[in-house]
This record gives C-alpha cells, structure tokens and sequence, in this order.
C-alpha cells in the first residue's frame, strides 16, 4: 500500500528520479537569498547575545516560509504570472503604488545588505576602503546581472556558499553546544523587549519578501507550463518538493550558525558589535585561514544574493509597470539599477555596517504584511485560481503566519516607545 501511495505521488520508478531532479532548482535558488550576509549578522547577532533563545525564531520562521514561497509559486504555476503582475492585474492603482512602493523599498534593502556583505569580503581580503570595495562589488554584480553571464557561474557560486553553510554544521561537532537547550530552544517561542529587535532581523532574513515574489517568477523562467489538468498537478507536487529541500537546508544552516556563534561568543562572554568578528566562528575549522575563508564566503555569498535582489527589483518593477519581464529588456533594466544604485550610495555613508546589515532585516520584517496579505487574497481567490484556489486549511495556515508576523512587528513597535513585554518569555 505505501509502495503505491509514493507510486501515485511521484510517478514510476526512474522516471520519477530522472523528472523531479530536473525540476530541482527554483527553490535553491531562492534559498541562496536567506544564507546572505544579512542572515549571518542576524543570527551572530542573536546567539552571541542571547545564546540559543532564539532558535525558535528560525524553526519558526522556515515553517512560515516554507508555505508562503509554495504559495508563492502556486500562484506562479496556476496563472502563469507573478505576484507582481497578478496584483497589477486584480488591485487597484491605488493599493498598488503601496505594495509596489514598499516591496522596491524592500528589494533595495536587501540589496543594501547583500552589497554591503560583499564589500565587507573585499575590505578584509584586501586591505580595500569600504566605500572602495563596494564600487567595485557593485561594478561586478551590474556587470553580470546586465550582460546575463551570472547563469554561467550562478552554480558555482551556489555549491560554494552550500559549502561554507555546511562548515557551520560540521562545526557543530567541534564547538560542543549545549544540545538539550539548543533543541528545547528551537522549539519553545518566547520573547522580551531587549529580544524583539534582533528577532524581527532573523524573522525579514529568513522570510525575505523579495524571495516571495521572485519565486513566481523564476518559476516561468524555468518555463513551468502545464497543458493539461493533471500536468499542472504534478508541478505543482515538483515544486513542493523542491521548495521542502531547498527551504529545509536553509533551515539547518541558519540553525547552525546561532548555535556555533552561542558556543563561540555567549560562553566566552564576547559581545559582537562588528561583522568582521564573525571569522571567529569559522576559526574552529579553519584555524589561522578563518579570516581568509570568511571574506571568500561573505564575497561569494554577497554576490550570489546580490543577484536574486537584482533579479526581484526587476522583475517587482516591470511587473507592477505593466512591462515584459525579460532580463535583456530596458525596463527590467532599469528595475535592476533602481535596486542596486541607491544601496551602493546609502553604503558610501555608512557608520556602523553591523548594525546597517540588522537593521536592513528588520526593515524586510516590517514590509512582510504588505506582501503576504495580497498573496493570501488572491491565491483564495476563485476567480484568480480556478479550481487551484486555496481551501479552508491553507488559508487557516496563511492567516496564521499573517497574524504571527503583524504581531511582531507589533512588538517591535512597542519597544521603539520602550514597552517592557518580558512577562512573555
């Protein structure tokens, strides 16, 4: 009986293998979007402050991604548009300056954070002004986002920031973390008023609202279409599988790193207040190379996100414009350099790069709700889904992932007006 349930859920035998793996691939690239240099100095942030408290944040917020990107994608597969062509299509003018405002907003912050990661990279290896290693970080990932060479190297660089991931989970041996209260704190949600903030920044690096929207649309880059009922089904099982992978990696190496920074700087009683501190996580494993491996890291890593912000601001600003999302055309164009130029400036005057990397996170939190509700309106949606239109179950799920991250943001807006809600740790 269970032979033919996994029979009936992935097709025949090798066909399945051979089909599924080529399938493989729009959630991984997604995934790169959430091992960036914004989630390292979250996570740091959080393990080496406040131990392993807030792992649950992560767990948490992989659970809530793991649905809001399927839906994402759903969205993509059912319709054949993205998010942003199917709010343009279904809002009016007026709500769509809001959600397209906000989610170019929101591409730009991440765009901040990822620059800034790989600017950081080149000023460590090379003795380079920051401002100095950011033009150059920018000239790079302009170069291959506009003359479309980054799909010659995008795997490459891919399996190398996977590598550096999987460092922190061989670490994990090494640095001897207190496991009985990592496992307990990975699954036991509790927060205070001094947590809020760091834990919003973990929140927007894992649940990026770029990555929601760019996933609809890599899906029909990667051509998608079903011309049949049933086609359409077995894509959309594809995807699941593939978004499950992808996001459940992530979730291990995000785990990863606040766990090691807990083992390495909590224990000790090491405050990090700079990012370039972070090699030391890596020193466990690389010994005296761990300043060396974490530039190369942070520069891969920062490139390779860099180009999936790039991609989301070109595709968020044709896409709410009206125009064809084609990476050759102008208007896509333009959308990439609206994304980029104004963080590689905000860089140039820039004080504390730390503190701009959290609160570049935190930024994406706060944008969240403008990019889940209209998700949640139109894959509900009968006349936007057909029959694909989301039952009671997943609306219940999407309503609570919604509910869950306004009240946060909530919380955090408390703590700005210095509201003590520690009585819910």
């Amino acid at each position: 009986m269970a032979s033919k349930t996994i029979k009936d859920f992935f097709g025949p035998g090798r066909t399945f293998n051979v089909e599924l793996l080529r399938y493989l691939g729009p959630g991984f690239l997604v995934t790169v979007g959430f091992i960036d240099p914004g989630n390292w100095a979250t996570n740091i942030a959080g393990g080496s402050e406040f131990n392993y408290s807030l792992l649950w944040v992560i767990s948490l917020s992989t659970l809530m991604l793991i649905f809001l990107q399927h839906m994402s994608a759903h969205l993509g597969i059912v319709t054949g548009t993205c998010l942003a062509e199917s709010c343009r299509m279904w809002f009016p003018k007026s709500a769509n300056y809001l959600l397209g405002g906000s989610i170019m907003l929101a591409c730009v912050a991440t765009a901040l954070a990822e620059f800034l990661g790989a600017a950081i990279g080149f000023t460590i290896l090379f003795g380079l002004p920051l401002r100095v290693s950011a033009i150059i970080a920018g000239f790079i990932i302009l170069s291959l986002v506009t003359v479309q060479k980054y799909d010659q190297i995008e795997h490459l660089i891919i399996s190398f920031v996977s590598i550096i991931g999987f460092c922190y989970l061989l670490e994990l041996y090494l640095v001897s973390p207190d496991w009985g209260e990592a496992v307990k704190a990975s699954v036991v949600p509790k927060i205070s008023s001094s947590e809020i903030f760091i834990a919003m920044g973990m929140l927007g690096a894992v649940v990026m609202p770029h990555n929601i929207y760019l996933h609809s649309e890599v899906i029909q880059r990667r051509n998608w279409k079903a011309v049949t009922e049933e086609r359409k089904r077995q894509l959309l099982r594809y995807e699941f599988t593939d978004t499950l992978l992808a996001m459940g990696t992530g979730w291990m190496i995000n785990s990863a790193m606040v766990i090691v920074a807990a083992a390495v700087f909590f224990k000790n009683g090491v405050l990090v207040t700079d990012i370039n501190q972070a090699a030391e996580t890596l020193r466990p494993l690389a010994g005296t190379l761990a300043e060396l491996v974490f530039a190369v890291a942070l520069i891969c890593a920062g490139i390779s996100s860099s180009i999936t912000a790039c991609l989301a601001g070109g595709t968020v600003f044709t896409g709410y414009l009206g125009k064809e999302i084609d990476p050759q055309k102008t208007w896509f164009r333009g959308g990439v350099f609206l994304t980029a130029v104004p963080a590689i400036i905000i860089i140039m005057f820039l004080g504390d790069t730390y503190k701009a990397l959290i609160w570049s996170q935190v930024i994406l939190s706060m944008q969240l709700p403008l990019t889940i509700i209209p998700l949640i309106i139109l894959t509900r949606s009968r006349k936007v889904m057909g029959v694909y239109a989301n039952g009671r179950f997943e609306n219940l799920l999407l309503y609570v992932c919604g509910g869950i991250i306004i009240s946060l943001n909530v919380l955090l807006l408390l703590s700005f007006f210095g509201v003590d809600f520690s009585m819910l740790k």
